[in-house]
């Protein structure tokens, strides 16, 4: 075991990175990251909110990371205890929130797709989620739409839409996952977590949506960071063990 790596810092998108899309962690990742975290300081990153990291990790979550950002850092925790939040309904106020979400249902609601099932906005602390489908369709049909959305691009035209539309508001729109995709202010991307890691002179981003549009991009790139790319799990855990494990 290499020796411990003072200021260095491994954080971890959580969807396609350390699990499957909307899948727990195995125990073989989640072994890997206990290995690193005796080498490194590991922190996560997920655009999910708690409960969703959550389910995906386990309920140790908070104490099986140093560092866990829900929301991309807007709920941000350190060895268990909470260190910051900050509010999308403080930011925007309930006026541009309901002119935001009135248009993306009525382009919803017109949107011609195979299927429609239901939460086709999910509100959460720094962002709102927009599913085409809806969050409660079944694996299967969110499968079917992960290969329709990949010939028909229904994401990447409605963000265009949406963009165009709300210039005025200053938003981001990032694409994630496999059925939606993540609307928040500018600067609320992953980016918003490093605020809390200033300590740190080495900080290894590791994401699957690093390409510009996805979800990790803006931190992949971002001047404070090395960004790695990852392709599943086993590539993350394959990339560690070189760069940290020494194996």
């Amino acid at each position: 075991m290499a020796a411990r790596m003072p200021g260095v810092i491994a954080l971890f998108d959580v969807d396609g990175t350390l699990t499957e899309p909307r899948k727990g962690i195995t125990p073989r990742m989640l072994e890997v990251m206990r290995e690193l975290r005796k080498v490194v300081t590991v922190g996560v990153v997920g655009g999910s909110d708690l409960v969703k990291i959550t389910e995906q990790l386990g309920n140790s979550v908070l104490n099986d990371y140093d560092y866990v950002f829900s929301e991309n850092g807007l709920l941000a925790h350190k060895n268990g205890e909470l260190i910051g939040r900050q509010s999308l309904k403080s930011f925007l106020g309930d006026d541009k929130l309901k002119e935001f979400i009135n248009f993306t249902l009525h382009y919803i609601a017109d949107l011609e797709i195979p299927i429609k099932r239901g939460t086709f906005i999910e509100f959460r602390n720094g962002m709102l989620n927009v599913s085409p489908i809806g969050r409660n369709c079944s694996q299967e049909e969110r499968d079917e739409f992960v290969q329709y959305d990949k010939v028909h691009n229904i994401r990447p035209k409605m963000v265009s839409v949406l963009r165009e539309k709300f210039a005025h508001l200053d938003l981001t729109f990032a694409i994630g996952g496999e059925i939606s995709f993540d609307v928040f202010p500018n600067g609320w991307d992953k980016t918003f977590c490093l605020k809390y890691l200033d300590e740190f002179q080495d900080i290894h981003f590791f994401g699957d949506k690093t390409y510009k549009g996805g979800n990790d991009y803006e931190i992949y790139v971002y001047e404070r960071t090395i960004g790695h790319t990852v392709t599943n799990p086993d590539d993350t855990a394959m990339q560690c063990r070189s760069l940290f494990l020494g194996n």
